[in-house]
């Protein structure tokens, strides 16, 4: 009921900050905040429970919310007796509300109407997604549901489109690396691949390359599963596997499409990296994606997946690899001075370091002490020697040596120069880093 909503804000929202849900809503011009959602023919109860004010009310307050505060994901957990709303910000979950048990089932079902999905089938994963116009920007919404002992646990990948906006230099780049990089996109032809863990930013660093490239001159064409952003002036291609539109058909379809730059958004088998290395062959400049720990694993990666070394040599002009690391907040930041140990850290980057930050916490932040996120990066090209041991078939160490040798700044190092700047911490670097 509505009573159960207020009480609930009214427990997990501070003092000064409580609203009650009506309130919210109803103060949102329709204007700011309009879901398109999917026409259902058939209703049944559960649809009308989904279809309830108290419920439509709390599932936009929960979507309003995480858009207000820059949420990456929602989840919508059932537990033992509980249901709990999550926001993932800034890389990290945070508990925002608990709503009473009773409402999981409707709510769940409000989401899944909304996303267009089958509210009856509650066994098995389905996807969908929600279009969102909110302060006359879109948002899309990417919902996953997955049947659990307690229920159906639903996410929401909230995808803001401003944030396709981005440009290289705000990425976090040091100006050597962002040099390097822009260097290698110009190349007419080659392999560039940005490796790291799902969520480390590596879409965002392709869109922004894709950005900087994109001009009336040039035919750019992406393959992508899914579109994330959409991005004015270049080909997106949506990848559809229940229809057998995989990466390999979309990309050996597109070498007929007279491109100059693709984006494949990820080399997931063998014959997509096949594909990719043909493409970079025959003149075209390929930019995509691997999951590997560092950049010059993305090699070994190459090779495991039937690529002859001989041609991962001839292709690949660079790898880069990155992570994420939360942001100090300006407003609230501490300066201290380091111990030994940090300072012994710290003089990997810098000779003489007097004063490094960390955390507080403000109302700014959320009492977090951080807030926003920066890439820390790796980026290695290899020269002339290392494209000769790469065609012979160069273990992992030996490239990573090679790697070294030639002055790449690993990850970890990356970090580091960000702490010495006062841009993040220790913590964070160690936490995202080997």
């Amino acid at each position: 009921t509505s009573r159960d909503i207020k009480a609930t804000l009214q427990t997990y929202l501070p003092n000064d900050k409580v609203f009650v849900i009506d309130d919210i809503i109803e103060d949102v011009r329709p204007e700011e905040f309009a879901l398109i959602e999917a026409k259902i023919e058939d209703i049944t109860n559960l649809e009308q429970a989904a279809g309830d004010s108290p419920v439509i009310k709390l599932v936009n307050y929960c979507i309003y919310n995480a858009v207000k505060e820059g949420a990456s994901d929602i989840h919508i957990e059932p537990g033992d007796g509980i249901m709990r709303v999550r926001y993932r910000i800034d890389g990290r979950l945070t508990e925002k509300l608990r709503p009473p048990h009773l409402m999981h089932a409707a709510v769940a079902s409000r989401i899944k109407i909304m996303a267009g999905l089958d509210i009856s089938e509650r066994r098995l994963p389905q996807d969908g997604g929600i279009h969102v116009m909110m302060e006359k920007r879109p948002i899309d919404l990417r919902v996953a549901t997955m049947p659990g002992k307690h229920g159906e646990k639903v996410v929401i990948r909230v995808i803001d489109n401003d944030k396709a906006s981005v440009n290289l230099e705000k990425l976090g780049f040091s100006y050597e690396t962002l040099k390097q990089w822009r260097r290698l996109i110009s190349l007419p032809n080659g392999i560039l691949l940005v490796t790291g863990p799902t969520g480390s930013g590596k879409s965002t660093t392709l869109y922004a390359a894709l950005q900087e490239l994109n001009d009336e001159d040039s035919n750019l064409c992406t393959v992508e599963d899914p579109v994330e952003y959409n991005l004015t002036g270049v080909n997106q291609f949506q990848v559809n596997e229940k229809a057998g539109f995989t990466f390999a058909t979309a990309l050996r379809s597109l070498l007929r499409q007279d491109p100059d730059i693709l984006m494949v958004g990820e080399i997931r088998d063998a014959e997509t990296a096949k594909l990719a290395t043909q493409a970079a062959l025959t003149g075209h400049l390929v930019l995509s994606t691997l999951h590997t720990n560092d950049a010059p694993g993305a090699v070994v990666r190459l090779y495991n997946l039937g690529i002859e070394p001989y041609l991962v040599g001839a292709t690949v002009s660079g790898v880069l690899a990155q992570r994420l690391v939360r942001k100090l907040c300006e407003r609230c930041k501490e300066a201290y001075e380091p111990n030994t140990n940090e300072r012994r850290q710290m003089e990997k980057v810098s000779a003489q370091v007097a004063t490094i930050y960390r955390p507080k916490g403000c109302p700014r932040c959320r009492n977090l002490g951080y807030s926003g996120r920066i890439g820390i990066y790796e980026l290695f090209v290899p020269d002339d020697s290392m494209f000769e041991r790469i065609s012979q078939g160069a273990s992992l160490n030996e490239l990573r040596e090679m790697a070294r040798t030639a002055g790449m700044t690993t990850l970890r190092l990356d970090g580091i120069s960000k702490v010495v700047a006062g841009i993040t911490t220790l913590e964070e670097v160690y936490r995202v880093t080997a």
